[in-house]
């Protein structure tokens, strides 16, 4: 009675994996006047994220009684469920600083705030090349191509010590890179 009943659930078993299987697999047309067969189609995307409407930053003739501060809006894009990003900053300087330089003269020291909502001149302090988690987007598609026009602030600024060590007419500059990372 035991082996009975121990095979009966092997069956059992095995018509409810086969039933399971069956239900996600293609179907195959008998043969008669018309035939039809059937198909499963699955399409899944990785995490992806994208930044686009950055714009360079120049501080022309910057009074050094004043700290030099530029803001500008951007679009992050993230297609993760909840739109959540990082962004990670670093500079061109030692060991990813955020740092101008000119030749052989001192460098320059600047800061970088990042906001994730657009319009804003502050934001949360980016240090170099520690990420800044739990952003959200509001942008619905890439390059904010439709949906708001963009999703976040980037704010770079030079305190007015900083300018003031700076050397007239000398050309300081520096890259600033800004990693967006889905989460």
């Amino acid at each position: 009675m035991r082996i009975v009943s121990s095979l009966a659930l092997l069956g059992s078993a095995a018509v409810a994996s086969f039933c399971a299987a069956s239900a996600d697999a293609a179907t195959q047309g008998s043969l008669g006047a018309t035939s039809t067969g059937t198909v499963t189609i699955t399409a899944t995307v990785p995490n992806r994220a994208q930044i686009t409407g950055l714009s360079d930053i120049s501080f022309t003739n910057a009074d050094p009684s004043t700290s030099a501060s530029s803001a500008q809006n951007s679009c992050v894009w993230s297609n993760t469920a909840t739109r959540g990003y990082s962004i990670t900053a670093s500079g061109s300087g030692t060991a990813g600083a955020f740092t101008l330089t000119s030749g052989a003269l001192a460098p320059v020291p600047y800061s970088v705030q990042w906001a994730a909502t657009s319009g804003q001149t502050s934001g949360t302090a980016l240090a170099t090349g520690t990420a800044l988690t739990g952003l959200t987007s509001t942008a619905t598609r890439p390059t904010c191509s439709s949906g708001p026009a963009t999703s976040s602030s980037l704010v770079v600024s030079i305190a007015a010590t900083d300018l003031q060590d700076m050397v007239a007419s000398a050309s300081y500059t520096g890259t600033l890179t800004l990693l967006v990372t889905p989460q």
